[in-house]
């Protein structure tokens, strides 16, 4: 099959726009057909789905078979309708193309559903529905069940087929929340000002080699998902979801003993949830994702939370990387020199950052790394990929560090809500990291 990556949906979709193949609906309509929204809540908001249609002659039988196999809904295996977008990160198909359904038909004067309690429809096909169900079956649980995550790793990213989840699987893992959060920030542009769907596709994730030019998109959508919807609009759109699924009958046993302060209590949670992780928290790429090696020897694991953090800049490589393609290739330069060169175990700093919006794991949050020499057990290395002594990174790779990890290492209990942060020279004789970023860091909260 072509390679389950944006590009080859960008691809289908542009045939799929481009001729009169006896379906009459949009896209979106058409994997709604082939299943890619077909739980309780959407069929309420969107209708029945329309029948499946012949396959159409423009694709080959194996894009076909590929579209059909993306937007199956299996909720056992939710990684299978999957694809890897140009900036590393997964999305699922089904949320991102109800989103755009609803945007598209709004755009074209559709008549809002009534549905009581009245809900929004943009959220309730893309991520109130998974998202309260998936708090409301883990209440019974045993507190070990997971409501969102585990992220995951492609078998090759160059030619992706197969995905694998790093943990057991909740109702959204991390590529159903992507493809979420990018169904609300479509939808929301297309009802404004509806353009061909493989057109957006193709702006937004930088498809066809766009990301050669910098950062596309798909890599701010935790802060564009955060700025159009305040925790307060997704708990409000959370409960109404689960109100409305009391009422539908395929669900209405699932809501039956739930009274209405405890439906309020779990839209809280999800909501309060779902804004940590996906908007609070900035994206961490894992090892499997840039191709790392693996550790030599047995690793020692930290004792959390722990009280330092260090700031370094890599020196070399000098050049920021502004693509997933050029950090996941820096990251493996970098381990190869500190186990080949240095002779260090793995490489030696815990996160580092790179200038496409994403920090890329080294050591993570666990393992005692080789970044500041004496002091590796007490602290974070957190470095910047490039040259800093004379120009700062990016704006916003400061803030991503900054007003993002930080922040978020100390709400999740890896580092202590009183931490210092210190340049790597005020701990050894070196110029790390850098006279420009070691100026940067002296205005940062914790900096001694």
């Amino acid at each position: 099959l072509p390679p389950r990556h944006m590009d080859s949906v960008v691809q289908i979709v542009e045939a799929l726009e481009s001729t009169d193949y006896g379906f009459t609906g949009t896209v979106p309509e058409l994997a709604r057909a082939l299943g890619g929204c077909s739980t309780p809540g959407c069929r309420a908001v969107l209708g029945e789905p329309p029948d499946v249609p012949p396959a159409p002659p423009t694709l080959s039988h194996e894009q076909w078979l590929l579209f059909t196999q993306l937007l199956h809904q299996d909720a056992a295996a939710p990684e299978r309708g999957t694809v890897l977008a140009p900036d590393g990160s997964t999305v699922a198909l089904g949320p991102l193309l109800a989103g755009i359904e609803v945007g598209l038909k709004r755009a074209a004067g559709w008549p809002v559903p009534t549905i009581e309690p009245p809900i929004d429809a943009l959220y309730a096909v893309t991520i109130t529905e998974v998202l309260g169900t998936s708090f409301l079956l883990a209440r019974d649980g045993d507190g070990n069940q997971a409501t969102l995550g585990p992220g995951g790793c492609w078998d090759d990213v160059d030619d992706p087929q197969n995905y694998t989840l790093l943990g057991p699987p909740s109702p959204i893992p991390d590529a159903v929340a992507n493809g979420a959060m990018d169904g609300v920030l479509l939808g929301a542009q297309v009802a404004q000002a509806p353009i061909p769907l493989a057109d957006l596709l193709r702006v937004y994730y930088g498809t066809g080699n766009g990301t050669e030019k910098g950062r596309p998109p798909s890599s701010y959508r935790r802060r564009d998902f955060g700025m159009l919807t305040g925790p307060g609009k997704l708990e409000e759109e959370v409960a109404a979801m689960l109100r409305v699924l009391r009422v539908l009958p395929p669900t209405r046993a699932l809501l039956e003993d739930v009274g209405p302060e405890e439906v309020m209590a779990i839209a809280r949670q999800a909501a309060q949830d779902f804004t940590e992780v996906y908007v609070e928290c900035p994206a961490i790429m894992p090892r499997c994702m840039w191709g790392a090696r693996p550790y030599r020897g047995t690793p020692k694991s930290l004792t959390l939370p722990l009280g330092s953090v260090y700031i370094h800049h890599t020196f070399i490589p000098s050049v920021p990387c502004r693509t997933f393609a050029a950090c996941a290739h820096d990251m493996r330069a970098m381990q190869r020199f500190h186990q080949d060169t240095r002779g260090w175990d793995d490489i030696g700093y815990s996160f580092v950052v790179g200038s496409d919006g994403y920090l890329y794991q080294g050591r993570g949050w666990h393992w005692v790394g080789a970044h500041t020499k004496g002091y590796n057990s007490k602290g974070y290395g957190v470095s910047y990929v490039g040259d800093f002594s004379a120009t700062l990174p990016d704006p916003d790779a400061i803030a991503l560090v900054r007003d993002s990890l930080l922040p978020c290492a100390v709400r999740t209990g890896r580092l202590h809500r009183n931490y210092t942060l210190r340049g790597h020279r005020q701990m050894g004789r070196t110029d790390c990291p850098g006279n420009s970023l070691f100026h940067e860091i002296e205005t940062w909260h914790g900096f001694k």
